[in-house]
């Protein structure tokens, strides 16, 4: 199994304070984040975007370009691409560009997005959402597949035998669609014979199981070879148990709540988040070997080739993430690895 990190580059004050890092000294912070994780031993990192005042991955391509100087082996990926506010051939001539700089190590994670910010921002209409999201998917596809292109359609000016430079080092630029609570989205991923992202941030990890099954059987019946899923879940990791609920709820609770004053949900409490983090919950906090058998436990309901760990719900002290990293890729990565090849072993 693949291991990695994604983060949206949060600014939000630190528990207990009023002040946040300078934009700067934030994005610091954050290409030093990239850059253990590569030296850890993870495989992927990935940066989300986002267009509100406490994250600053509006541009995930030139943040991970940067990161691509600093790293040798690390996989780097949007986590997501908003797709539906997105030029698609923008979107490919940046993470083609991206590709090369980082010798053939980008890769796309296309979504429609959490938040609509960047809808009325860049003029886009939020009447055809979907119908906008799958257009400009099907025309990233077919960019990554041809060098000059012929394509129409109802939400971008059509395109009349263009070649779209640069191309990807890759022969074709890997390609993830990350799906939330929509089972037509899993279904559509899985026709389309894509990678399918399963972001699982609440409720009960085995509720998700059916998605999984609806993305492989598409897949399936579509002709294609069972494509790859990834699970990305909030989390964070230290030396024991308590400790990491310590310094992981004051952080999970001020993003939580903020965004569940938009969207009409109550305040977590100690409680609500104590029993999320137990091994039938969705975050992935805990002690290292916690987190091990919670990412082995939902591998046993999704069978998934990747999992991905936002560490950074809400801003937390720089010295204890990178302490995450650490525990991340030298205790559960190899430990998890281990039983993830034993099990696919004993299948093959």
């Amino acid at each position: 199994m693949e291991l990695g990190i994604y983060s949206f580059a949060e600014n939000t004050p630190i528990a207990g304070s009023s002040q946040t890092r300078s934009p700067g000294q934030r994005m610091q912070d954050l290409l030093e984040e990239v850059e253990l994780a590569d030296q850890a031993g993870l495989d992927v990192f990935g940066i989300g975007e986002h267009h509100r005042s406490e994250y600053l991955a509006s541009s995930p391509a030139v943040i991970l370009s940067a990161a691509a100087a600093k790293t040798r082996n690390i996989r780097l990926t949007s986590a997501v691409t908003v797709l539906g506010s997105e030029d698609p051939v923008r979107v490919f001539q940046q993470f083609s560009t991206l590709d090369q700089i980082s010798g053939g190590r980008a890769e796309i994670m296309a979504g429609r997005g959490s938040f609509i910010e960047s809808f009325p921002l860049f003029g886009q209409d939020l009447e055809n959402y979907d119908e906008i999201f799958s257009e400009k998917l099907q025309l990233l596809m077919k960019l990554r597949e041809s060098e000059r292109i012929t394509w129409s359609g109802k939400h971008r000016p059509a395109i009349n035998n263009r070649a779209v430079y640069p191309r990807s080092q890759q022969d074709l630029l890997p390609l993830w669609v990350a799906v939330g609570g929509s089972p037509q989205s899993a279904v559509r991923t899985g026709n389309l014979g894509l990678p399918m992202a399963l972001a699982i941030i609440g409720g009960q990890p085995a509720q998700f199981a059916p998605f999984v099954q609806l993305h492989q059987q598409a897949a399936k019946e579509a002709g294609h070879p069972a494509p790859p899923v990834s699970i990305n879940s909030h989390g964070f990791i230290s030396e024991d148990s308590r400790q990491a609920k310590d310094y992981a709820f004051p952080a999970f609770k001020l993003t939580m709540d903020r965004i569940g004053r938009e969207r009409g949900w109550p305040a977590m409490t100690r409680e609500q988040f104590d029993a999320s983090c137990t091994i039938y919950g969705a975050n992935i906090v805990g002690s290292p070997s916690e987190v091990t058998d919670k990412i082995l436990h939902q591998h046993e309901l999704f069978g998934h080739h990747r999992f991905l760990m936002q560490l950074t719900v809400g801003s937390l002290p720089h010295k204890k993430v990178l302490r995450a990293i650490e525990l991340f890729g030298s205790e559960v990565a190899p430990a998890v690895r281990k039983e993830t090849s034993a099990a696919a072993g004993s299948t093959a």
